[in-house]
């Protein structure tokens, strides 16, 4: 009786795979460590005769990832343009060059001319600084809740802050204003009622012990009917510093969100600093903007707190980039029509029509990323089979919808057109993967 030969004695040895070319080239790109487990991996599934030793090479490469991260590029067709779980804004080309620029040596605090010391990330602070004319000095921290964090550590710790009841929010992951403002040594005075606040309440809430009053943009919800709020250029009638945390990072007015505050408004009417993301409506990377008066943003950049919430190097570069590059891809998103959105729709669809499931939709999407919660964008999307949904998620390119009455909508204001044929393709295979 025949025996069948032992697959343990014809694998490969482990040093032998790491020496293909291919394998080779992959740990210098990736890393040798990485690629020395999928090598260990292959060999014990040629060990148990899962696979062929002539198949060893090919199955370590097909398992490599592209590059030596978990992170994985994903379509937003959400809906959502400023999706949280996805990362929030998707950088511009611009950004994404500057980088790469910004990778390596750069003179980011150092001036070419002089060979000394100078400001750190100055051209990205001047674009800022040009954005925002209003603003009398700007600076960077490294995200909105730093930059709320950095002001009330330097002005307001053993002080008192004060603050309207219906403003004190919880920011997203459970983590809350009045916790954060606490952490820093203030102590909170709370105004008026929930749904109401006058100018009145804040006067009658200031006294010697006030830093600061505090006004918070509630970016994330929104409380209707029977309510009254206290705008900046009333507040800055009182004899204290006002702080006017907008969220969501828009500079200056958008035709689409009317009621979303802006830094240049803002400031124009009084505030004394603005505090905003530079990962939402602006665009850009994730950082905290610190917007206002020339003295007292001066002092911050000066506290020593400010030191720990330093962005590095490639924060500067890709926020430089979204200020003076073109129209990053959120406020494209926000600036797309409907109709123009279904003309990329329809084209998508005719592309798959031999499948049969793919159908042209109007929908509504989302600014999402705490602001705008209230606005609706008119919007257009492919609508499939709902159960399509786990397979583009957990495809070759990871496709994110959302399911609506039975369907799953791929919503294509926050898709780069660019990214049509991925999509295309990513549903090609998922459907073929779900017919067995």
């Amino acid at each position: 009786m025949d025996r069948q030969p032992d697959p343990r004695r014809s694998t490969p040895r482990t040093d032998h795979v790491l020496a293909d070319p291919g394998v080779r080239a992959a740990a210098d790109r990736l890393g040798e460590g990485l690629v020395r487990r999928a090598v260990v991996t292959a060999l014990d599934s040629c060990r148990a005769g899962e696979i062929g030793p002539a198949e060893v090479v090919d199955t370590v490469l097909a398992s490599l990832p592209e590059t030596a991260t978990t992170l994985r590029p994903v379509i937003n067709a959400s809906g959502v343009v400023v999706h949280t779980n996805l990362g929030r804004a998707p950088l511009s080309g611009a950004a994404v060059t500057a980088l790469a620029t910004a990778a390596g040596a750069t003179d980011v605090e150092l001036s070419l001319e002089s060979g000394q010391r100078d400001r750190r990330g100055r051209g990205a602070l001047a674009a800022l600084a040009s954005a925002v004319p209003a603003a009398g000095g700007v600076h960077v921290v490294n995200n909105g809740a730093a930059a709320l964090a950095l002001v009330t550590r330097a002005l307001a710790a053993g002080r008192d802050i004060v603050v309207a009841r219906g403003e004190m929010v919880e920011i997203g992951d459970g983590f809350r204003i009045p916790e954060l403002l606490e952490s820093m040594g203030a102590t909170l005075r709370e105004v008026g009622t929930t749904n109401r606040v006058r100018f009145e309440d804040y006067a009658e809430g200031v006294d010697a012990g006030t830093a600061f009053v505090l006004k918070v943009h509630p970016s994330n919800f929104v409380v209707s009917g029977f309510t009254s709020s206290v705008g900046v250029a009333e507040l800055a009638r009182l004899p204290v510093p006002v702080v006017f945390d907008i969220g969501s990072g828009l500079l200056d007015r958008h035709p689409r969100l009317p009621d979303e505050p802006n830094a240049a408004d803002a400031l124009a009417a009084g505030a004394t600093l603005v505090t905003a993301s530079g990962d939402k409506l602006l665009g850009g990377p994730q950082c905290g903007l610190l917007l206002g008066s020339a003295d007292l943003v001066e002092s911050l950049r000066r506290h020593p707190f400010a030191r720990a919430l330093r962005v590095d190097k490639l924060t500067l570069a890709a926020l430089e980039a979204t200020l003076v590059g073109p129209t990053p891809p959120v406020p494209a998103a926000l600036a797309v029509s409907r109709a123009s959105l279904l003309q990329r729709a329809t084209r998508v669809v005719a592309d798959l029509a031999d499948l049969g499931i793919a159908e042209v939709v109007e929908s509504s999407a989302a600014v999402g990323g705490g602001g705008a919660p209230d606005v609706e964008l008119p919007s257009a999307a492919v609508a499939l089979p709902a159960f399509l949904a786990h397979a583009l998620r957990t495809g070759p390119r990871p496709v994110v919808g959302h399911v609506e009455r039975g369907r799953l909508l791929l919503d294509l204001i926050a898709v780069d057109p660019q990214d049509d044929p991925a999509l295309i393709e990513a549903v090609r295979t998922a459907a073929t993967a779900s017919r067995g």
